[in-house]
């Protein structure tokens, strides 16, 4: 099944790309801006179902809210950055990838709400589509980048504004709590477009990791802000005195919370696949114990006819004993 839904995407990928190729034959500014158009829409679409599934109470998922919202705003700040470099100069340029993005909208809502791993994978192909798309321009034009100015946008983005959200989808904390130290958070430095660009390289590169960590069965993803919180509750509770043991370890559940209460499955294709597995098994545990019954049966029954025979043999012995004497 995983196979078959990577294939699928893989073909949706290579058709689009066919597309975006023949359209934007040497003009990297419009490509780039077709591309973060349409690549920040799976976000919006998974946000909407989990919102939808929230509203019905089936499960919630406060960090994947996060860490897509925060996503869709990085990848909102591309947009920005190809705008300001001309990118969505031309009507027909817009009118394409604003109906595309229209498109894939819904038929992401729908294959994320029959498979959430098959959205996923179709973004992260696409996102790597993305980084490759940018590290091939870093590599072509990388000096003529480097003598050209930063873009205001990009400088105010990546070094001046609030990088709470631009925390939130770094994927060091997938390495484990100990990863998320202030040392290692990323702090782009910009000097010029080649900056601009190879920070939005990355940034792909980010969603690529994302993407791929969201597949992987019995995965939880964290927003970096959570596992901070859950960090620094546990060097609290591990530094309290025992009579408050009890009370401050209540910080630990309370960072953790919205672990608790998940379901088993993810999507349509998913509940129904385990729902079918869990009738076979309950199936085939019914079999055994009528299996075990009948065996346990079979056994009374022969031994009550052994004990039977004992008995015939017993009255019979007692009877010649009798007429002998």
């Amino acid at each position: 099944m995983i196979t078959l839904e990577r294939r699928a995407n893989k073909f949706i990928v290579d058709s689009a790309v066919f597309v975006i190729d023949k359209l934007y034959e040497g003009r990297d500014y419009p490509r780039f801006y077709a591309l973060e158009t349409i690549a920040r829409v799976p976000y919006f679409s998974f946000l909407s179902v989990l919102h939808l599934y929230e509203s019905f109470g089936w499960w919630r998922r406060a960090d994947y809210l996060k860490v897509h919202f925060a996503e869709t705003m990085n990848e909102y700040h591309h947009l920005l950055i190809m705008e300001a470099m001309g990118g969505a100069d031309s009507f027909k340029d817009r009118f394409f990838a604003q109906h595309v993005a229209v498109v894939y909208f819904w038929v992401a809502v729908l294959i994320y709400m029959v498979s959430p791993r098959m959205a996923y994978n179709l973004s992260e192909q696409v996102e790597e589509h993305a980084y490759a798309t940018y590290d091939d321009f870093l590599k072509r034009k990388g000096e003529e980048l480097k003598q050209t100015p930063a873009c205001g946008v990009a400088v105010s983005y990546f070094q001046l504004g609030d990088l709470y959200l631009f925390d939130e989808f770094q994927t060091n904390v997938y390495e484990g709590l100990n990863k998320a130290t202030n040392e290692e958070i990323r702090r782009p430095k910009i000097k010029n477009m080649y900056d601009v660009i190879e920070n939005v390289r990355n940034d792909e590169l980010e969603h690529v990791k994302t993407m791929s960590f969201c597949q992987k069965p019995g995965n939880l993803l964290r927003a970096n802000s959570s596992v901070r919180a859950q960090k620094k509750a546990q060097e609290i509770c591990d530094g309290i005195s025992e009579n408050d043991t009890a009370q401050e370890c209540d910080l630990i559940i309370a960072s953790g919370q919205d672990l608790e209460g998940e379901r088993s499955c993810e999507g349509v294709l998913d509940c129904v696949v385990k729902g079918f597995e869990e009738r076979t098994i309950g199936s085939n545990n019914n079999n055994n114990n009528n299996n075990n019954s009948n065996n346990n049966g079979s056994s009374s029954g022969a031994n009550n006819a052994n004990n039977k025979m004992v008995s015939n043999s017993v009255v019979k012995e007692k009877r010649e004993d009798k007429k002998k004497a």
